[in-house]
């Protein structure tokens, strides 16, 4: 089991990470979601051993591993850029850390034909890499990483470079991989999908902060903090104002929310007004109701966005007129 406790980290006087701790447990795949300098990639350093944190402490089966050199830790990591030799075989790609080890050939060969079968590369073992896709330069990357038999895998925004199609297909077959082999793994991205399809748990960084941490499904319905909420767009954030129990104002109107947080009248607090799941052009006696005057519409796959002149959007199964006035029922929770 990784434990990771209380890692601090800054750069010229500026603060990356912010008393960092989670653990990672056996067979499980814990993703590091955030946007761009949140301080995910520095995190995965650390615990490689590329970096070293200016505080805490980066332990494996409770051994502290700070004296450890990143090339003993025995962990795997699978980069974007996939960092494979252009020069050699697939073969050797994945053969590379198994020969540094100087294990017997006639294992090595063994191990190799194993892998990429696992990665569904049986029968490349003699190309170049040069002469494979993305796709399959990744699954080489992976095979290479598992080769030495690691004891935690770590992978950095690893499908960045792939288009949509390519990255959701080796998304599902890396998760069926992971799941397999049982390998404690740590995923880092900055796209939510990514995150949400093949995570077992999921962190959401914030300025160096750990801001949610919980199962997919349990992060996406309860976000906890209009910060994470508006990170996974889930919804429109409102600013509102208590005025009774259960009543809030915001500028977009009155909503009726039960709410198990303990307010007094007058407090602030952010409301997330999410889509419900047969959202549609209401009644004007529905409770919870957002209006405006549609300023645009925009087909996304089976629906359609539709944003009013307020600001506010909604999703419709049909797609209103630009100008037309609309309400619509919305699902709100209170975020404190």
């Amino acid at each position: 089991m990784l434990e990771v406790s209380n890692i601090f980290k800054a750069y010229e006087g500026k603060s990356l990470l912010n008393d960092i701790s989670f653990m990672v447990a056996e067979g499980e795949t814990v993703c590091l979601l955030g946007a761009s300098g949140s301080g995910k990639s520095t995190l995965l350093r650390i615990i490689s051993g590329l970096e070293s944190p200016d505080a805490g402490l980066i332990s494996f089966n409770r051994l502290d591993l700070a004296t450890t050199p990143p090339h003993l830790r025995d962990f795997g990591l699978v980069f974007q850029d996939y960092a494979l030799f252009p020069h050699l075989s697939i073969n050797d790609n994945v053969a590379f850390g198994l020969k540094m080890r100087r294990m017997a050939q006639e294992e090595i060969n063994l191990r190799v034909g194993s892998l990429l079968e696992l990665v569904n590369l049986k029968e490349f073992g003699e190309r170049k890499i040069l002469d494979l896709s993305g796709g399959e330069q990744q699954r080489v990357a992976l095979a290479r990483a598992l080769a030495i038999r690691p004891r935690l895998l770590m992978f950095d925004e690893p499908l960045g470079a792939l288009d949509r199609a390519l990255r959701q297909d080796l998304l599902n077959e890396l998760r069926s991989i992971l799941h397999r082999t049982n390998i404690p793994a740590i995923y880092v991205t900055h796209d939510q999908e990514e995150a949400f399809t093949i995570a077992d748990r999921v962190l959401i960084l914030h300025a160096g902060r750990i801001i949610r941490d919980g199962i997919p499904s349990e992060v996406w319905a309860n976000p906890e903090s209009a910060i994470v909420a508006e990170f996974l767009g889930l919804g429109n954030l409102l600013d509102g104002e208590v005025i009774a129990q259960n009543q809030f104002q915001t500028e977009h109107g009155s909503f009726t929310v039960r709410c198990a947080h303990k307010h007094s009248k007058g407090d602030k607090v952010h409301l997330l007004a999410r889509p419900l799941p047969d959202e549609s052009i209401c009644v004007e006696r529905s409770r919870n109701v957002l209006r405006g005057v549609v300023s645009d519409v925009i087909f996304q796959q089976d629906r359609f966005k539709v944003i009013l002149d307020n600001g506010i959007y909604v999703y419709l199964e049909d797609a209103p007129k630009v100008g037309q006035k609309i309400s619509v029922s919305v699902k709100v929770e209170c975020l404190a």
